[in-house]
């Protein structure tokens, strides 16, 4: 779940927001019983605006130790870390894999002479992010995740290691001790793992964060869409995020999460349902979606087929579950006008989905008035951006 308290600063700030932006005031001054300042609520309001340059970790290139507040988001299939500059938003990406060797010293130099990124326990060398994928590639297997359906792995005792040692590859200890560092968190599922499952994953996040020298928050994935992308709707919509793990959903009036679940189902899951039905590896599935998948035009084939059939699919149950998370609660506020619904995520980038999603929309009847279905700007770095504002938001 997010945090409360910080969300409740940013909402209560959220009604004079617009005259703040366009006020000269003194943004050091704190409004007794508010822990943020309208400085902070500026600055976070004004990094929502700039565009977002974002880049790969190069193996051997050394992590960034931040000088500010950090955006972190730890997905299924990878890592995201975003900085705020002087006129853009900083991600940097790193796959969340790792792939497994014997240890021994020789294939120690050869790992250190092509920089490769590994850490060693037992007498194995984990091998983790792109270069695990590189050296997976070469033996013709499959990399594995310390991530499964948007939550630590239980089939992996060295998961949350691993999570560690790639989110090191991307930032180091902060240069201020107790540096502000917002790490995004999945809502409850409503299909699988229960709220336990979401309670440890949180925790065991915040708590080796603490460990860097940071000082931890959390935000729903849903949320960070919101607080990246409706800026200029009050932060009042519909956020939806289509990962590889899970979908999250967030529905938000002023900056306050209304209605926040998620779902087991999203891009691997299409993935798996493909290729079972068409026998073919998940992997040529995956990689066919990304690289060639396009929804606006018949299938050509019976993979295309089988794609097209389960996203489909993954939509309905989607939009299906929105449905029913929003009639069964009396808390939706009364909204006097329509709102967006933001999509974000690896998932949503096939051209031709947001069709698909308005055809099926078109047929379920929400207790809200959709004003249109958007892509959010930047789809893979927009949750890590939305962590950043909030990071940004209670920075001291």
């Amino acid at each position: 779940m997010p945090d409360e308290k910080n969300l409740s600063n940013l909402r209560e700030r959220m009604e004079s927001l617009k005259d703040q932006v366009s006020s000269s005031g003194d943004s050091s001054e704190r409004e007794e019983g508010n822990n943020v300042t309208a400085g902070q609520i500026k600055e976070a309001v004004a990094a929502s605006q700039k565009p977002t340059v974002s880049e790969e970790k190069e193996s051997g290139e050394e992590a960034d130790s931040p000088k500010g507040p950090v955006g972190l988001d730890i997905g299924t299939s990878h890592i995201i870390a975003a900085e705020n500059r002087v006129n853009r938003i900083q991600t940097v990406k790193q796959l969340n894999a790792f792939f497994t060797m014997p240890r021994s010293k020789f294939a120690r130099i050869v790992l250190d002479q092509q920089d490769i990124m590994y850490f060693e326990n037992d007498d194995l060398f984990y091998i983790i992010g792109y270069s695990a994928d590189n050296f997976a590639n070469m033996f013709s297997m499959s990399t594995r995740r310390p991530i499964k359906n948007g939550l630590l792995s239980p089939n992996e005792k060295e998961g949350l290691t691993i999570v560690q040692a790639v989110v090191e590859t991307l930032i180091q200890k902060p240069k201020k001790f107790g540096e502000k560092i917002c790490v995004v968190v999945p809502g409850v599922p409503i299909d699988g793992a229960g709220p336990g499952a979401v309670v440890y994953h949180e925790s065991v996040l915040k708590m080796f964060l603490s460990q860097m020298g940071y000082s931890p928050l959390s935000i729903n994935e849903g949320m960070a869409i919101v607080l990246s992308e409706l800026a200029t709707e009050d932060y009042t919509g519909i956020g939806i995020s289509m990962g590889g793990g899970m979908c999250n959903v967030c529905l938000s009036y002023l900056s306050f999460p209304v209605i926040t679940f998620s779902m087991q189902s999203a891009g691997d899951y299409i993935d798996e349902m493909v290729g079972a039905v068409i026998a073919e590896p998940a992997t040529k599935i995956k990689g066919i979606k990304e690289e060639e998948l396009d929804l606006s035009r018949d299938p050509k084939d019976n993979i295309h087929t089988a794609l097209h059939i389960f996203y489909d699919d993954l939509v309905y149950k989607l939009l299906n579950n929105l449905q029913r998370a929003l009639t069964s609660t009396d808390n939706i506020p009364k909204i006097a006008k329509s709102i967006p619904i933001v999509l974000s995520g690896g998932t949503a980038l096939p051209k031709g989905l947001k069709d698909r999603f308005n055809k099926v929309l078109d047929k379920i009847d929400l207790p809200v008035e959709i004003s249109d279905v958007r892509l959010a700007e930047d789809p893979i770095n927009t949750t890590a951006k939305g962590a950043l504002i909030m990071a940004m938001t209670e920075a001291d």
